[in-house]
């Protein structure tokens, strides 16, 4: 079998996947952690995987006995933080009791009210990439007569729009101040480049989150705002059973999974257009021409082509079970992976080409059954917002690297660009 984990595999994983499908579709391996468990890999069996109630959210149920390996699952925020009671690893009837309070703040019109704030941050953004105009030289680019000599000005995509971008909506959405929203930047970005480990500088800057996390709220109940934590500190005054605790976990989990999967699919999907420049030109034509429809319909191919989760979460099986054509043990880790069920042959007419006019695109991008995303609507509106942005004010982007000088972030869960360094007139 190919290497899993390395680096090559970071980069382009979809060749480990095919085989996969192919030679062993539901999987038992040893992760780098130590952790044994199963990878599921087809289309089908990812979706009857990530509905079935038989496998839990709960670390608790995993067992070690059952893994065989020396290491433990790791769950971001899990040790020490007191960040644990959140909607990733809960089951009903506490997932449904947290779910229910926080799907107000991700209703349809509630994250439509959401999107001018979104155009203004996304159009800053790039008014301070102009601004800072980095240049690099414009070699075979002609000089017009008497005009100054043309000049590409440089940018890194990620650290500069990508990453920026989510992390002052989602704080938005929370309520954090704008004064303080700087600081949740630094925290966030310490885990997204340590991958939410415990340590070190990563197990500080939890910290630091936790403790303003229960600041924050302490200052939301006295003085309460239009805000989602204001929101879920209303529910808990109205006898929803919403303790503190819970309530940073929360903010804790929407902050961080609702900000690294839209740095990932803002960075993956425009590594993507550039990589494809007939698919990029119908997506700027539909930018030009205002059709929505067919730009959201764009992000839906850019998440199946290349999403930001490659792995869901982790699931425990709560009994013994089968799973394409495997014997589950109970207590065993499962993990569904995204990536390749969406690129699954049995699924998709040529999985491996990224075709913006795709119809009946029911990828998993953002997973299925009761887990499904909750911030998916928030995700989207600031994919295309993103996406649309670049190309009406950037629309000559090109890549400054060669695509294999690129560094990924590889990880169980999240696959992303470390930086996108780009050029544009």
């Amino acid at each position: 079998m190919p290497d899993l984990f390395g680096w090559e595999s970071a980069a382009d994983p979809y060749p480990v996947y095919a085989w996969l499908r192919e030679h062993a579709p539901v999987h038992r391996t040893q992760l780098p952690s130590g952790v044994e468990a199963w990878l599921v890999t087809r289309y089908a069996d990812a979706r009857q995987a990530l509905a079935e109630p038989r496998l839990s959210k709960d670390p608790g149920r995993h067992s070690e006995r059952a893994a065989h390996g020396r290491g433990r699952v790791g769950i971001p925020g899990e040790r020490g933080a007191n960040l644990m009671t959140h909607l990733l690893n809960i089951d009903p009837p506490d997932h449904t009791r947290l779910r229910r309070l926080v799907a107000k703040a991700f209703t349809p019109r509630r994250v439509a009210e959401f999107e001018p704030r979104v155009r203004e941050l996304a159009d800053r953004l790039v008014d301070g990439i102009v601004a800072r105009r980095d240049t690099v030289r414009a070699e075979g680019e002609p000089v017009p007569p008497g005009g100054p000599v043309p000049v590409r000005h440089e940018a890194d995509l990620i650290h500069e729009f990508a990453f920026p971008l989510p992390i002052h909506a989602i704080c938005d959405m929370l309520g954090v101040p704008a004064e303080d929203q700087d600081d949740f930047r630094d925290w966030a970005g310490m885990m997204i480049r340590h991958g939410g480990g415990p340590r070190g500088g990563v197990g500080r800057a939890v910290k630091k989150m936790r403790g303003y996390l229960a600041e924050l709220i302490h200052r939301k109940r006295l003085d309460p705002g239009d805000d989602l934590i204001s929101d879920l500190i209303r529910a808990s005054d109205h006898g929803e059973h919403l303790t503190e605790n819970e309530a940073a976990a929360m903010a804790f989990i929407l902050l961080f999974a609702g900000f690294e999967t839209t740095v990932n699919l803002i960075g993956n999907g425009t590594y993507a257009l550039l990589r494809h420049p007939a698919q990029r030109a119908l997506l700027h034509d539909a930018v030009d021409r205002g059709d929505t429809a067919f730009v959201a319909a764009a992000v839906e191919e850019l998440l199946r082509y290349d999403g930001p989760v490659e792995l869901a979460t982790w699931r425990f099986a709560t009994e013994p079970l089968e799973l394409g054509g495997r014997r589950i043990a109970a207590g065993e880790p499962v993990l569904v992976v995204l990536a390749s069920a969406d690129r699954d042959p049995a699924k998709f007419a040529r999985p491996d080409v990224l075709d913006l006019e795709r119809r009946d695109n029911q990828h998993l991008g953002y997973g299925h059954g009761i887990h499904y995303c909750l911030g998916a609507p928030l995700a989207r509106l600031e994919g295309r917002i993103a996406l649309a942005t670049l190309l009406r004010r950037l629309p000559d982007l090109q890549l400054a690297v060669e695509p294999e000088e690129l560094r990924w972030r590889g990880g169980l869960i999240m696959r992303g660009l470390r930086t996108l360094p780009v050029t544009f007139t």
